[in-house]
């Protein structure tokens, strides 16, 4: 409630006459005990199960697609459709979180990184027809749809939460929506937001 200095510190003066921390001592009864390891070991097989690799790519990086004058998020997310097509034969439902930080508590909004723009990049990328000029037109139209997207979802405009909130007030209020319980169902079968 005191606020900040410009330099993002907060105001106010320290207190010198608190107490320092003290070790609390917790007495944990067994049957706790062995709900927290248990909790422990099913947690832990989880992380195990998770294969990473992490290597270098070095030929070129941010700068460079930046000096194209191109996002470097939609690069990345045109990049990946293109790489799930090849894997899979087929597009699916794709995840990307957005931040929503210029609101009050804001947290996340996705942005559906499938769009119309993005499946025709890729779908000419896959035939091996087209002129490079034809592929970097519709490379620049999927990434320009990309940004666009992302600003929305950034700025509010984006459709997931307020999907969410309409499917939450229709719970409260009793309401069946066949819509919201389609909409809200449908898996995620890509999450591009950093997580196993």
């Amino acid at each position: 409630h005191l606020g900040y200095t410009e330099t993002g510190h907060c105001l106010g003066k320290p207190n010198p006459m608190l107490a320092p921390p003290q070790r609390l001592q917790w007495d944990i009864p067994e049957q706790c005990q062995a709900v927290i390891e248990s909790s422990y070991q099913v947690a832990k097989a989880l992380a195990d199960d998770v294969e990473l690799y992490c290597f270098q790519f070095l030929p070129f990086g941010k700068g460079l697609i930046k000096k194209c004058r191109t996002s470097p998020d939609a690069f990345v997310q045109i990049a990946l459709q293109l790489a799930y097509f090849r894997d899979r034969g087929k597009f699916c439902l794709t995840y990307e979180a957005s931040m929503t930080r210029m609101f009050r508590e804001g947290r996340t909004e996705t942005v559906r990184s499938c769009t119309r723009e993005s499946t025709a990049f890729v779908q000419a990328m896959v035939e091996g027809r087209r002129v490079k000029a034809d592929l970097q037109d519709l490379f620049r139209k999927a990434a320009q749809k990309h940004q666009n997207m992302y600003r929305l979802a950034m700025t509010g405009a984006g459709i997931d939460r307020h999907l969410f909130c309409l499917y939450v007030v229709s719970k409260y209020l009793g309401v069946s929506s066949p819509f919201l319980a389609e909409v809200l169902s449908e898996p995620w079968r890509l999450s591009t937001s950093q997580i196993p």
